[in-house]
């Protein structure tokens, strides 16, 4: 778990296996030390990129960890980070000798400054802020020095809380009130005060563990961005996410003033089939079956879902206490969930009486420990198959803001759009090269394809995307180009290493491989071009792989042998009109601009925490982005239906058709995918046009 103070996920990328070490043990009776040492010897085992842990490294490790805790530098203090840089060069030796000074050091410390601030925050809130002061807030954190002192740190906590409420007050306001009333000013004072409440208390939750888990990853941050240390509560949450799926009462909970909340509740699970719980209901105690209720008020959160999760068709009681205030014991079967949002799903797009197929796929998931589980190849095949069965005149694959997944489902998955062929090119460490074959000689889909993709689009989706371009197989449709990540993980669970130990040591995520397309080149920091280019108002402030700290190189290899798809003049033509005519539109000329405007809007670092004047620069800002008010009032004119296969079942299914409509506004408000219909329709006129010339040909001949 990665922290700035705050909590931030990672998204992951391909996973393989076959990964292999010697039968090495270790047994440390130091939980942290037997880590260090199982952690080292498994990065110089097994990483694509091993790098020698020297002065220069550690002097990374030291910058890296201290941004990690304190990247806004509203905690430590100049003499704190003086104490710390004692050891600026000595890291690379404490981690050889499994020496925690450093660690224990900078532990202490954080927990000392955090306990300060918090008392420095609740007394700022008290008081109250004046907003006719003329001061600004300096929001340039990379070049701001530490505090010299503590009335600087709470001077520091102070202006921010101030510009947040000031932030919260404008807005509650709206743009034609000049004054604040007191009303509004509580009521954005108090949202203020819970927001950093349920901030410290996520702090506060923090064991030991996860802070040493942050130190091991500013270590593993030097080899790539992408080489994580999972503790064991992260593998659980790393599981889950691939798989779509796991074992509990399917709820999404939330810590809330010490309170366990239910937040929402997941469409097909235990909850929401015996209707048992609502939202906003608060779990008091957990009790498993046969056994005595555990209080979970004020209980880490962690633990919390711990107690609550377990196996299908086991018994949990709990003690709730309902919205009208009712307290109830509420007996609960436990079951499996599954991640409807994370598994592909399709619809109908109706345009002129004809109808074309789209599929969205936020993730290529599998679940490794059950090959007979569901799986994104299998899905999309699946809605394939539905969409043919409704007369589809083409097919819209989106992957947009996919992050990936498992390699074998690409494969699989694009083997559904060729006859076979090779699909991907592996090179590991000592370059040991691999070529990943679709032998599958069926094709599922030969019709017109559309792939969308976008900034976010990454590794697996690159390899699918890559693939069926050097096919010549699909039209791609996007942003410049997509994530550019072209490297391979695996997860290696940490506790084969150890004997005779009851600590559960987690997982690393280690980036073992890069991958290539068939043509030989990477997409490491490249990404997959474009055929068709849609700007979008992050142009100018993203750069995908680019911008993260130690990526891996671009290279290029041999080129695989395969045979193209004889639709490149189509593509080339279908590419070259679009393009022409989306440059020479004044709604994309419009994005562009708000890409252009947005970028000039990151350099404002110092900002007026006076509310007559702060009320100007956010009036002045409405003013110059009315220019760009169109673009939210942007609707195409398709037609988005349930298919035949899943309409009675949908449509008896309060919460699942209310989740489908709320999606199918959402695509009607979407411009990549009308884009996506526009070239179908191209595709399939030229495709026709071409089987009828070569059909003519025949006859002459």
């Amino acid at each position: 778990m990665k922290i700035n103070f705050l909590h931030i996920t990672f998204f992951i990328a391909i996973i393989i296996f076959g990964f292999s070490f010697s039968n090495k043990k270790f047994s440390d009776p130091n939980k942290e030390k037997l880590l260090i040492e199982v952690v080292k010897y498994v990065v110089e085992k097994g990483h694509y990129n091993s790098i020698e842990i020297d002065d220069d490294i550690s002097e990374k490790i030291f910058d890296s960890y201290i941004e990690q805790l304190d990247a806004q530098k509203r905690f430590f203090l100049q003499s704190d980070i003086r104490q710390f840089e004692k050891y600026k060069y000595k890291l690379d030796d404490q981690l050889k000798d499994h020496d925690l000074t450093f660690f224990d050091l900078v532990f202490q410390v954080s927990r000392e400054r955090i306990d300060e601030v918090k008392d420095y925050y609740y007394d700022i809130m008290e008081k109250g802020f004046d907003f006719s002061s003329d001061e600004n807030i300096d929001l340039d954190f990379e070049n701001k020095s530490f505090a010299r002192s503590k009335n600087e740190i709470k001077n520091r906590w102070r202006k921010q809380l101030k510009y947040s409420t000031l932030d919260i007050l404008t807005l509650k306001l709206g743009d034609s009130i000049k004054i604040i009333d007191n009303e509004t000013l509580d009521e954005s004072m108090s949202l203020i005060k819970k927001n950093t409440e349920d901030f410290f208390d996520y702090v506060s939750e923090m064991d030991r563990d996860d802070w040493f888990a942050n130190y091991i990853n500013a270590f593993l941050n030097q080899l790539d961005p992408h080489t994580v240390y999972f503790n064991p509560d992260d593998k659980d949450r790393f599981d889950t996410n691939i798989s779509g799926k796991f074992n509990g009462i399917g709820a999404r909970l939330q810590k809330t003033e010490g309170a366990v909340k239910i937040v929402d509740i997941i469409v097909g699970g235990p909850i929401w089939k015996d209707k048992l719980l609502d939202v906003g209901d608060i779990i008091l105690k957990v009790a498993q079956e046969n056994e005595d209720p555990v209080d979970i008020i004020g209980m880490k959160l962690d633990d919390a879902i711990k107690l609550i999760k377990g196996p299908a068709d086991s018994v949990v009681k709990l003690t709730v206490k309902k919205i009208d205030g009712e307290i109830k014991d509420v007996s609960i079967k436990r079951g499996l969930v599954e991640l409807e949002e994370l598994y592909a799903k399709s619809t109908l797009i109706s345009k002129d009486n004809k109808n074309y197929g789209y599929i969205s796929l936020p993730k290529f998931y599998v679940d490794f420990s059950d090959k007979n589980s569901r799986n994104s190849a299998n899905d999309v095949k699946n809605e394939i198959i539905k969409l043919k069965n409704n007369g589809i005149r083409g097919l819209i694959l989106d992957l947009r803001n996919n992050g990936g997944g498992a390699l074998q489902t690409v494969v699989d998955m694009t083997g559904l759009f060729i006859e076979r062929g090779p699909i991907v090119q592996v090179k590991s460490t000592g370059n040991r090269k691999q070529i990943l074959y679709d032998k599958d000689p069926k094709i599922v889909w030969d019709g017109p394809l559309v792939i969308l993709m976008n900034k976010m689009s990454a590794s697996a989706s690159e390899i699918l995307a890559g693939a069926l371009q050097d096919y010549n197989r699909a039209v791609i449709i996007g942003n410049e180009k997509s994530l550019g990540k072209g490297t391979v993980q695996n997860v290696i669970d940490l506790n084969r290493f150890i004997s005779n130990s009851s600590y559960d040591l987690g997982a690393i995520k280690i980036t073992t491989d890069k991958f290539y397309r068939i043509n030989g080149e990477s997409v490491q920091l490249e990404g997959v071009k474009s055929d068709i280019v849609i700007p979008d108002s992050y142009k100018y402030i993203f750069n995908g792989e680019k911008d993260e700290k130690n990526p891996l190189d671009w290279d290029k290899i041999t080129p695989a042998s395969f045979q193209k798809w004889n639709q490149k003049d189509i593509v080339t033509k279908i590419s070259t009109n679009s393009q022409s005519r989306i440059d020479n539109d004044n709604y994309y000329s419009l994005i562009n601009d708000r890409a252009k405007w947005i970028k000039s809007q990151q350099s404002n670092k110092s900002i007026s925490l006076n509310f007559d004047i702060y009320n100007n620069y956010l009036s002045d800002q409405r003013e110059k982005n009315k220019k760009f008010e169109s673009l939210s009032n942007y609707e195409n004119n398709l037609i988005f239906k349930l298919l035949k296969a899943e309409k009675q079942y949908v449509m008896s299914n309060k919460e699942l058709l209310s989740s489908r409509n709320r999606w199918h506004r959402n695509l009607t408000k979407d411009l990549y995918v009308e884009e996506g219909v526009k070239a179908l329709e191209m595709l399939s006129a030229l495709s026709e046009n071409n089987l009828i010339l070569a059909d003519n040909d025949k006859k002459l001949n």
